[in-house]
């Protein structure tokens, strides 16, 4: 399946309203600590602990931001407190001329590929490289530019939302329809890294999607996955987390990525949740079909004399379920029995007088 149709489909399910499962993509970012066969490796662990699809991100420092020392291009208040923009993001960037292997890779290993675009150059390389789907950044949201020109491929735009107000976001999504872009995800997102629990707002995940018609889901920068599988039961079509081999390893992102063995458990987990969301259902369900006979019912709980009458001491509802319906408990009381009738038989409409 080609890259484009594997998104298109995707969305198709999830905008007819179908219960297809949540798209969970590892974000591999800056894991890579510009290895390539790290990054290699990384599409591969990505594949095994049951990521649907691979995200990375193609800029590189000098399309990003300007090589400068001035206190505006200081990074303060993060976990990269102190470092200049331009030398954190060229130690972040995934090189250019990787892209293609990455691709390629990818393909081969079975798990299709997407990137995250920040200025038309970019954008140029991915169709290139004929990228199935695009995402927008955070960050990125307001520049309408980008988005247009992204928009304007026809391919599947996912923008996340972090530190986004509600006009931003709306100027954004007209922006992309405006220019072409029907496949829409809109992402909840926090946007300090790693995020606070307490601080992610999970339920405007429901709003994004009753506001703007469109798919949503969670790009997720908390550490553990309870975040991530609580978004899938509020509602999440899809879910992004970044991905590392090990927080060992040294790298811009290592602080709030997941290692293999948390990304597997939160994909279980959010598989769980699915499976449990199940359908709108009422009455038993198969496994539940053993469990009938212990509901309430009729019980005749004294021995009782032909010709004898039903009382509240001799007739009760108890479990399990044989007899009548309890809701005929008014309705037997004082009624005659029409032959001996043993403690703990289960009353029933042939054991009474027919009035």
């Amino acid at each position: 399946m080609r890259e484009d149709d594997f998104f298109r489909q995707f969305f198709a399910q999830h905008r007819r309203g179908d219960s297809g499962k949540c798209l969970v993509v590892a974000e591999l970012s800056a894991s890579h600590g510009q290895c390539l066969e790290r990054a290699l490796e990384l599409i591969e662990v990505a594949h095994q602990v049951g990521a649907d699809a691979v995200k990375i991100q193609t800029y590189r420092a000098d399309t990003i931001t300007i090589d400068s020392d001035r206190e505006e291009f200081i990074r303060r208040g993060t976990i990269w407190d102190g470092q200049r923009l331009y030398e954190l993001y060229d130690q972040a960037h995934t090189p250019w001329e990787w892209h293609r292997e990455l691709f390629e890779h990818a393909a081969r290993v079975g798990i299709p590929i997407f990137s995250t675009p920040f200025d038309f150059s970019a954008v140029t390389l991915l169709e290139e490289l004929q990228a199935g789907a695009y995402k927008i950044g955070s960050f990125e949201l307001v520049d309408i530019p980008l988005i247009e020109k992204v928009a304007a491929t026809g391919k599947p735009l996912i923008l996340s939302t972090g530190m986004a107000t509600l006009a931003e976001i709306e100027e954004a999504v007209d922006a992309a329809r405006r220019k072409g872009a029907k496949e829409i995800a809109l992402l909840k997102a926090n946007s300090a890294y790693p995020s606070p629990v307490s601080q992610m707002h999970l339920r405007t995940i429901a709003h994004l999607r009753e506001t703007f018609d469109v798919v949503v889901g969670l790009s997720d920068h908390t550490i553990g996955d309870v975040v991530a599988v609580a978004a899938v039961a509020l509602g999440a079509q899809m879910v992004e987390k970044h991905l590392c081999l090990s927080r060992k390893i040294d790298t811009p992102d290592s602080a709030f990525a997941a290692e293999p063995e948390e990304f597997a458990r939160m994909v279980e987990g959010i598989r769980s949740v699915e499976e449990a969301l199940g359908s709108v259902h009422y009455g038993p369900t198969p496994a539940q079909m053993a469990s009938l006979e212990n509901r309430r019912s009729l019980f005749v709980v004294e021995d009782v004399e032909a010709g004898e009458e039903l009382t509240p001491q001799n007739v009760r509802s108890i479990r399990p379920g044989y007899g009548l319906h309890p809701r005929y408990y008014r309705d037997v009381l004082g009624v005659r029995v029409s032959q001996r009738v043993e403690r703990g038989t289960p009353l029933s409409w042939d054991l009474l007088w027919r009035r």
